[in-house]
């Protein structure tokens, strides 16, 4: 009996997936999580005119979504100060940069990333055959400069970062993206992740005009929005590049509910900056129970802290080990020297109470002598 006949390409990717979630940790562990700081989620919800539309249109989940995102697109552009055919949604930003991989991307052709960047990026090139080509990070930060001159030394398709950055925390101001722009080489497309664009201090996001065929945005609404279980996310660019995702993208992939309810959350300004301010003061409660245990953290302008532990990787993912066992779920980068970091989101008071008492202990058991 033969079964499937894959390609050479998909048969040689490795079984591997970008993350492991927290229920998967939980159910490997046998326990339940008290404290859910790793996944970088709004805990404190979406907007409640969001939920109400959400619950309305349950009624009619029996009709499709409009495939086309016509009314969402119309208060987006408005907002964005481009027309609606500048923007495409898909199945959050890790949908929208698949589909941008395999719009670009053909076997063996080259893009350029940071070293220890935001995996699922990777992710897709490595399922599409393109040559991946890292740099490292420079003073925890995504390296503009080497990044664009890797570009140019191997004639990539796409260089992909994120500003702010996933998952230092870091960020650029837009004055040094714009500037950089000038020496992105001619036929390299720079993806922009602005998922935690919604906290980072103003004058972060660059003014790109949406026609520059040079850069398209990617955003969400898994973030500031509280909707990361919608799977919403949407990207900015030049209408030649954006119509070309209708040749490849899953037209029906963003349910009617979610739907309806990302364009309540995207006209409720009032909870946007509630949650800002939210995040703002639980980024602050991390800052202080990592001093009030010896260590220092990154600044941030996303709803996390990089917290770090002031050894090496080993000690790091000692310290995670120990608190994930006493039900903290936190990450940690993957890549040396950033992987002497702890990644924790921003949480509840609840939740960073059991952090500041977890913590300690986590770290001396990470500290004891092995035996």
């Amino acid at each position: 009996m033969i079964g499937p006949r894959f390609p050479d390409l998909i048969s040689r990717l490795p079984a591997t997936v970008p993350f492991v979630g927290p229920e998967e940790h939980e159910r490997a562990a046998g326990i339940r999580f008290r404290a859910r700081l790793g996944a970088n989620e709004n805990v404190f919800g979406p907007s409640p005119r969001a939920l109400e539309a959400l619950h309305s249109a349950d009624a009619e989940i029996w009709k499709y979504a409009d495939p086309s995102h016509f009314d969402l697109k119309a208060e987006l552009s408005a907002r964005l100060g481009c027309t609606p055919g500048n923007i495409v949604f898909g199945e959050g930003i890790d949908g929208c940069l698949g589909y941008l991989v395999r719009l670009l991307v053909e076997p063996g052709d080259a893009v350029v990333t940071s070293d220890g960047a935001y995996p699922t990026f990777s992710y897709h090139v490595n399922a599409y055959g393109g040559a991946l080509h890292k740099v490292p990070y420079r003073d925890d930060a995504e390296d503009i400069a080497a990044l664009f001159a890797k570009a140019a030394e191997v004639d990539a398709k796409i260089v992909y970062l994120a500003n702010p950055d996933n998952p230092m925390g870091s960020w650029y101001a837009s004055a040094d993206i714009e500037a950089a722009l000038d020496t992105l080489p001619d036929g390299t497309v720079l993806a922009l992740d602005e998922a935690y664009i919604e906290f980072a201090p103003e004058g972060t996001a660059p003014n790109i005009d949406p026609e520059d065929p040079r850069v398209i945005r990617f955003r969400t609404f898994s973030k500031a929005y509280g909707m990361a279980g919608a799977r919403v996310g949407y990207a900015v660019g030049a209408q030649p590049l954006i119509g070309a995702f209708d040749k490849v993208r899953n037209h029906f992939a963003m349910n009617r509910a979610a739907q309806a309810g990302v364009l309540a959350a995207l006209r409720d300004d009032a909870w946007l900056a509630e949650i800002r301010d939210r995040v703002g003061a639980a980024r602050s409660r991390i800052v202080e129970i990592a001093a009030e245990n010896g260590l220092s953290c990154l600044p941030s302008a996303t709803n996390f802290v990089a917290v770090d532990c002031g050894h090496d990787g080993d000690f790091a993912r000692a310290v995670l080990k120990a608190l994930v066992a006493r039900g903290v779920f936190v990450r940690m980068p993957f890549v040396a020297p950033q992987d002497r970091c702890l990644r924790i989101s921003a949480g509840t008071g609840a939740e960073l109470d059991i952090l500041a008492e977890e913590l300690p202990k986590a770290l001396a058991e990470a500290s004891e002598p092995a035996t």
